[in-house]
């Protein structure tokens, strides 16, 4: 919120440009390695980030915002926002036979996908919410403030205890089917 609060005050178009070099270096990096995970180019990148930047500033130039976390963190949840709205909006233009002719399933797919099912069931089985939730938290290694952000809660306080409900969902599933943890795991 820093950078926020130093561009609305600054007065010098040098001190302002400064400002957004500081905000760029801290929040890039975050959003390529976002849009690279998700099959993206460094264009891609660079193009998502500026738009998220522009919509960063827009909202705060307005006045339109309240940040509970840091602005880097902000605008990679923009980004992801804009990312997943391009991503869904190319699905839609790519013709379905052409789809199917382009899609190819590795061998050992099937082999493997035995070996998780157990655990993917229950993870299922806990909702669409905790399941997007705890891959943020465990498979992408996003802090709990930038889960916090892109799924909208308050609070990082907030995103913790969702956490915790969600992996209690799973702990109950497991007592319910009465799996123990090391069947799992085989």
């Amino acid at each position: 919120m820093e950078v926020l609060e130093r561009i609305d005050q600054v007065q010098n178009p040098i001190e302002t440009e400064n400002a957004f070099e500081a905000l760029y270096e801290r929040a890039f990096p975050l959003v390529a390695k976002f849009v690279s995970k998700m099959s993206g180019s460094f264009q891609d990148a660079k193009d998502i980030f500026h738009d998220a930047l522009i919509i960063f500033y827009e909202k705060q130039v307005a006045n339109d915002i309240t940040i509970q976390v840091a602005d880097e963190v902000y605008i990679l949840g923009i980004a992801k926002h804009l990312w997943l709205r391009k991503f869904k909006q190319a699905q839609e233009k790519i013709p379905l036979d052409q789809l199917e002719r382009d899609i190819s399933i590795p061998e050992d797919y099937y082999q493997e996908n035995k070996e998780n099912n157990r655990l993917l069931i229950l993870l299922q089985l806990t909702g669409r919410k905790c399941l997007e939730l705890l891959r943020a938290v465990y498979y992408d290694k996003l802090g709990l403030s930038a889960v916090a952000a892109i799924f909208g809660y308050q609070t990082v306080r907030s995103a913790t205890v969702q956490k915790y409900k969600c992996l209690e969902k799973v702990r109950n599933k497991v007592r319910e089917k009465s799996i123990s943890y090391e069947d799992l795991l085989e």
